[in-house]
């Protein structure tokens, strides 16, 4: 072959190859973007309905797990996350039971927010709360096993943001001061829209750690204390429920485009009442902006005589059956959201393998296939977790 054949030849290779690593590069963006596999280095300008053109999606490193077709979850708090040895204690459950998804705190009923954070305006300065530097790799390491991961956000319940800025706290009516419940715990005003981007920015921080869904609780107004000497500086006189679904709204719009769902933590009663409990939860608001909805349904939490029930904690079946057969009616034509809280700790009864199996069978009778199992001691009963649709 000739010079100036082989140079030819070698022309016409290099444009099939160059054109061949096209295709691959736009296949391998194509299927990065199907499933979640984004590199850190590349910034997307995205524009999507309702938000502005000029914003920026920061992709991250991280793979994401997609939502199982039945979540059967159990709930770990960030100072167990924390503790390696008391992580992979519980992280036994997975692979060895039916469990498929787990819940962590990412900032807790003490407004401690767990994870590493870019951004020092979300770093909380307390000695409260227990701190997750790790999460990531920890994250990383239950994806491989196929693990869900739900990060947890206490949202309005935050004595620690309150005491930086009393500007948006809940208020005392007689003097102005902080606001504070039976516990010693102040919250934030719900239409304090300063503090939705701080939550929002939480968020989108623990996306690009991996969480595969954030799970919003404590998303109410406050419901014990002197409730007699309590103002709502920037809500003012705003209906409860309607200042909770802008917030709500506020959530959809921040979010989407991420690809990742969004949960709502609600009272168990929010099933069956059909006011707001005063504290703004009412079911039908919180369905249309969330991917989820999580109502706490802990036969124990609900009061003596309810549904005729002289002690609800004794009926396991009985309450979550009830309840969310409710909430199937009233989800219409999006009961897939439904995803309740069930009860694993004793309180108002000792809750046996039976008793938690009975929670889950009420579940499943209901026409539903989804479950979060809470426990705030983070030891869950072995003989229940197993039970499945």
């Amino acid at each position: 072959m000739t010079a100036q054949k082989i140079q030819k030849s070698g022309t016409k290779f290099g444009s099939s190859l160059f054109i061949f690593l096209a295709i691959l590069a736009i296949a391998g963006f194509v299927l990065a973007g199907s499933y979640s596999l984004r590199p850190e280095w590349f910034m997307v300008r995205y524009e999507a309905k309702n938000l502005e053109a000029s914003e920026y999606a920061i992709l991250s490193d991280v793979s994401h797990v997609k939502t199982p077709a039945s979540v059967r979850a159990v709930y770990m708090t960030a100072c167990t996350a924390s503790v390696p040895s008391l992580r992979n204690k519980l992280s036994e459950l997975f692979g060895t039971t039916a469990i498929n998804s787990v819940v962590i705190d990412i900032k807790d009923y003490s407004g401690t927010v767990s994870i590493p954070t870019k951004n020092k305006e979300l770093e909380t300065d307390t000695k409260i709360g227990c701190r997750t530097p790790d999460i990531k790799d920890f994250i990383a390491s239950l994806h491989k096993k196929g693990i869900y991961v739900i990060g947890r956000i206490s949202v309005f319940q935050d004595p620690y943001y309150a005491k930086l800025h009393p500007e948006l706290a809940v208020a005392k009516a007689s003097d102005g001061t902080i606001w504070k419940d039976r516990k010693g715990l102040a919250f934030i005003d719900v239409s304090a829209k300063p503090y939705w981007d701080y939550i929002v920015q939480i968020g989108k921080e623990s996306i690009d750690l991996g969480f595969d869904e954030l799970n919003f609780d404590y998303i109410r107004f406050p419901s014990d204390g002197d409730m007699k000497d309590i103002s709502y500086p920037w809500t003012g006189k705003m209906e409860k429920k309607e200042a909770l679904r802008l917030f709500f709204g506020y959530l959809k719009k921040e979010f989407r485009g991420t690809n990742i769902p969004i949960s709502a933590d609600l009272f168990g009663m929010t099933t069956t009442n059909k006011d707001d409990l005063n504290i703004g939860q009412y079911l039908e608001y919180a369905l249309p902006y969330f991917d989820y909805v999580a109502p706490m349904v802990y036969p124990s939490h609900y009061p003596p005589t309810w549904n005729g029930y002289k002690n609800p904690a004794e009926k396991p079946y009985e309450v979550i059956k009830y309840s969310m057969d409710k909430a199937y009616e009233r989800a219409s034509t999006t009961p897939w959201k439904l995803r309740p809280w069930l009860q694993d700790f004793n309180l108002g009864a000792i809750y046996t393998a039976d008793m938690v199996k009975a929670q889950m069978k009420a579940v499943y009778d209901s026409g539903l296939n989804s479950w979060m199992l809470w426990s705030p001691s983070n030891r869950y009963t072995a003989g229940a977790l197993n039970y499945e649709r």
